[in-house]
């Protein structure tokens, strides 16, 4: 009886495991999937059968499909967070700031342009995938507004803001990509956008 006991919490732990594992192996499927065929066409069908396991232990572990593609995306974005405000706020000249900015989030669109492109041809269509599309874009808002406040009382204070919202915006980007630009005449292309539109 006593040596039962001991091994009850070695099992437990043992369960614990296990069952995280296949949480895992569920979301990096359904990620992967999400790359692949876009998530309209992700299936719980198709993301068992990637995971290697049933239907049924995909509901085990996620009661829908809401939840299955909330966990992808939270997992997706710690592997591919976006950039961070801290690399260009300390920037004093508000140009430069913008400048930074714009390079950092298009290398990180170049770098990520594949689960994003899916995502933006699908997101009207799948209701699971709204949510996490409006908290990327509120976050796009939040520095373009901390990037267009460099700009008070400055004569390109006009254009500023919808230069610096439609700049940031990674359908500006595709576009600008799918002309053959690169991301170094990308961000020519937008600062002079900025910096050499006729404010009168």
């Amino acid at each position: 009886m006593i040596e039962q006991e001991k091994k009850r919490p070695y099992r437990l732990r043992q369960r614990a495991r296990s069952q995280e594992e296949t949480r895992q192996k569920i979301v990096e499927a359904t990620m992967h999937l999400h790359q692949e065929v876009g998530p309209r066409a992700t299936t719980i069908s198709a993301i068992a059968e990637r995971a290697g396991v049933q239907r049924l232990t995909v509901y085990r572990h996620f009661p829908d499909e809401t939840a299955v593609f909330q966990a992808c995306t939270a997992h997706w974005l710690s592997l591919n967070p976006p950039p961070d405000p801290s690399g260009w706020s300390g920037i004093a000249d508000p140009k430069a700031r913008f400048v930074a900015a714009a390079r950092a989030f298009y290398a990180y669109f170049s770098r990520t342009r594949r689960m994003w492109t899916v995502s933006f041809e699908d997101v009207a269509h799948v209701p699971a995938l709204q949510g996490p599309m409006a908290a990327f874009g509120a976050y796009l808002g939040e520095v373009a507004a901390g990037l267009v406040a460099g700009f008070d009382g400055d004569a390109l204070m006009g254009h500023a803001a919808p230069t610096i919202r439609h700049a940031l915006r990674f359908q500006t980007w595709s576009d600008l990509e799918q002309q053959g630009l690169d991301d170094k005449a990308k961000v020519d292309l937008v600062s002079h956008w900025l910096c050499c539109t006729d404010s009168g």
